[in-house]
């Protein structure tokens, strides 16, 4: 009985109820390991052009390379979370690794970001990964959505998987790191947006849900 309850809550907060309150499809795209380049750059272009606002998880080492292009991030409304700096697992890091690897990529961001999302490497979490987020009040983002655009480079079957794994309140995790991923997600906007879904950040969702993002909490969908 104690194991069900347990699992019970996890599922809570894993997924938290879709509140009544609204008619519309709300949905959360999301980009790992950036910024990257001329990828982002056209991605940003592309999501400029549609008025869409995504949610970036980025990687210290990225960083070192493409602060501009945080910047950039920053100043046309999208969301910034923490990817780690070294994109090395978290899962068998020490809670003082963890720590290092958040505030090394924490120190590199633009001025002014408030950032209160990670996602952790390959979404491979532990409990020293809840522990460090909850002390540094970062919330844990995953995905109800992954195509697998990182391995799959075709921009039509990661077109599908998106399509087929979709839901009102969902987190779409894609990777600004390949022409077809950046095809793809363009074009997923599009289709989506036909289909009556907005786009919103991670945090515009959860606020919209009516879901309090809790330090140290694992978040899926809303």
């Amino acid at each position: 009985m104690r194991r069900l309850i347990a699992l019970l809550l996890a599922a809570i907060l894993f997924c938290p109820p879709v509140s009544a309150a609204s008619d519309t499809k709300y949905v959360a795209i999301t980009f790992d390991d950036g910024p990257s380049g001329h990828f982002t750059e056209e991605l940003l272009d592309g999501l400029q052009q549609r008025h869409v606002h995504a949610t970036f998880f980025l990687c210290g080492y990225r960083l070192e390379d493409f602060s501009s292009l945080a910047e950039r991030i920053k100043q046309e409304g999208h969301e910034i979370g923490l990817h780690g700096y070294s994109h090395d697992s978290m899962a068998d890091m020490s809670a003082q690794q963890i720590r290092q690897e958040l505030e090394d990529t924490l120190a590199l961001l633009p001025q002014g970001c408030n950032v209160r999302l990670m996602r952790p490497p390959g979404g491979a979490s532990a409990s020293q990964v809840s522990q460090v987020c909850e002390e540094m009040d970062l919330s844990i983002i995953t995905w109800s959505a992954d195509p697998r655009d990182w391995a799959v480079h075709s921009a039509p079957e990661v077109e599908q998987a998106v399509l087929e794994q979709v839901s009102d309140g969902g987190i779409i995790l894609m990777h600004d790191m390949y022409d077809s991923s950046i095809e793809a997600a363009l074009y997923l906007v599009d289709e989506l947006q036909a289909q009556g879904y907005e786009f919103v950040t991670v945090s515009e969702l959860a606020q919209i849900r009516q879901c309090t993002l809790e330090p140290g909490g694992i978040y899926s969908c809303f």
